[in-house]
């Protein structure tokens, strides 16, 4: 098997060309830390559109965290699974309890990166999701619950490469979604791409902040 992609920025490059017909449009690119800013980033460029980061996580059921009980994001808010909360049995009070906690672990996550700047506000915005790849899908679901809270206009995944099965599972809650490979034979996502170097919070901080001012 031979890489699709030189680097991730060469990845980037080609996805924003599938998405140009949103260039124009009140458009916010959403990278997700860390190797999805990089790719994130040159989509954003050609789209005329803010580039910002979203951290998300998924909280589970104490004993039993594959099973997820809600998503949180960076600034607090959190989309409920109301099945898995009641086959818990927890109580509305203790579910609270652990958003919270992981609320405030991703605030101040999302805040070194941002270093110290507000979230791009999405309402009635076009918000494009941004990631290096997808092996399961289940992170770009949980990033995709907790932008829907945010009321956008719509809510579109982009990635380079991803698994068959995981591109089938965030369809059905993006309004559009874009993934140039899908490869039957998808193991991992590093190996579609030359370089897959580990991105650096500092490379993270340094592309938000050329994103910001509009010098990317």
């Amino acid at each position: 098997m031979s890489a699709h992609f030189a680097d991730r920025r060469d990845a980037g490059r080609r996805l924003a060309a599938r998405l140009a017909d949103l260039a124009g449009h009140d458009v916010v690119v959403l990278g997700l830390p860390r190797g999805g800013v990089p790719v994130a980033a040159e989509v954003a460029r050609p789209l005329g559109a803010p580039l910002d980061v979203l951290v998300v996580g998924k909280i589970g059921v104490p004993g039993h965290e594959e099973l997820a009980l809600a998503a949180v994001a960076d600034d607090g808010r959190v989309a409920l699974n109301p099945n898995v909360i009641a086959a818990t049995g927890l109580a509305d009070e203790e579910v609270d309890e652990l958003a919270r906690r992981h609320a405030a672990d991703l605030a101040r996550r999302g805040g070194e990166l941002r270093e110290g700047r507000a979230p791009e506000p999405l309402e009635g915005r076009t918000v494009v999701v941004v990631d290096d790849g997808m092996a399961t899908g289940a992170t770009m679901r949980v990033a995709l619950d907790v932008v829907r809270l945010r009321s956008p206009r719509a809510v579109v995944a982009a990635v380079p490469v991803a698994a068959p099965e995981a591109v089938a599972a965030v369809r059905a809650v993006a309004t559009r979604v874009e993934c140039l490979h899908t490869p039957a034979d998808f193991r991992a996502v590093g190996p579609w791409y030359r370089d897959f170097t580990q991105v650096s919070d500092a490379r993270v901080r340094e592309l938000l902040r050329a994103g910001v001012s509009g010098a990317l």
